[in-house]
């Protein structure tokens, strides 16, 4: 297993972009790590990093050699995670968090299936639309829309979902339909908007014939719970910008209705965040599989309402 460890301790050095910081990670010494690197390159006979008293960055070939080392490591995880399915009885608690409209809608509806199939393991969802933080949160999983910010945990996509501005007709009524971004900052629409602690200022990124753009919207109206924003909507408030399969059924019924189309919302990424270390956990390979088959399919759906 030792090349296999050198293969694991290269990239985490890689993706880290420190040997102390791998080695901490790992739970090894910062002289094990390097020994593993010197060893890989060794075997190689070329230079992965190079290395400096400040820095240390990838070589041509180090970045060569990065892809097709996640693929080893992703390939031996699958196949231990197919061993676990088939031989093993998983147990314990898993921590996993989500958006509140993704963890109403499509996540939860999975656990009593999962836990009908795996009886001795326990779900504790935790459902917020603000950003959490997996290592100090204590959490295995993260499902969630947008881009991440901690570039040290691996990622699994889901899908593209696609957004919508709507409203209710009474508030087209009331107050015009706009046609595009611009007409939502110069008629001073009111725009629903999610805040939450440590969000950025308002600016919807829209899709518009030179290219995407983000509009500077305002409004009086601000939650840190999605679905608030919807009921808003619902209710003749304003105009909320939407994931397309949270609102379907209100656009469908025309509860709802798009506005400033010539302008769409860019797509939204749905997926789902875990910590290198945490992905050798069995049971939480399983539920992050398990949900991913059963939502994405009803993602891609209900994306275009």
């Amino acid at each position: 297993m030792s090349y296999f460890e050198n293969i694991r301790t290269f990239v985490r050095v890689y993706e880290l972009g420190s040997m102390s910081a791998a080695g901490r990670d790992l739970r090894i010494s910062p002289a094990v790590t390097s020994s593993r690197i010197s060893q890989l390159e060794d075997h190689l006979s070329v230079r992965l990093f190079q290395r400096t008293t400040r820095s240390l960055t990838p070589t041509e070939q180090g970045k060569a050699f990065y892809g097709g080392a996640c693929a080893v490591l992703d390939s031996v995880e699958s196949a231990e995670a197919q061993v676990v399915k088939i031989t093993d009885n998983p147990k314990g608690s898993l921590f996993v968090a989500a958006p509140l409209g993704v963890g109403r809608r499509l996540i939860a509806p999975q656990v009593p299936d999962f836990l009908e199939k795996y009886p001795e393991v326990q779900i504790r969802l935790r459902l917020t639309d603000r950003r959490v933080d997996l290592t100090t949160e204590g959490l295995d999983l993260a499902f969630f829309l947008g881009q991440p910010e901690d570039s040290t945990l691996r990622m699994r996509k889901i899908a593209d979902v696609a957004r919508v501005l709507c409203a209710a007709p009474a508030y087209i009524a009331a107050r015009g339909m706009p046609v595009s971004g611009d007409d939502l900052v110069a008629d001073r629409h009111e725009c629903l908007n999610l805040r939450y602690p440590g969000a950025v200022e308002f600016q919807w990124p829209l899709t518009t014939p030179d290219g995407p753009r983000k509009y500077p919207v305002a409004g009086r109206y601000e939650c840190d719970d999605g679905d608030v924003l919807t009921d808003w909507a619902l209710a003749g408030h304003g105009i909320a910008m939407k994931p397309g399969f949270e609102v379907a059924d209100h656009m469908a019924a025309g509860r709802l209705v798009p506005v400033a189309t010539q302008t769409p919302p860019e797509p939204i990424q749905m997926a789902c965040l875990f910590t290198h270390r945490k992905r050798q956990d069995p049971k939480a390979r399983l539920f992050m599989e398990f949900v991913i088959e059963r939502i994405s399919k009803t993602v891609r759906a209900q994306t275009r309402p």
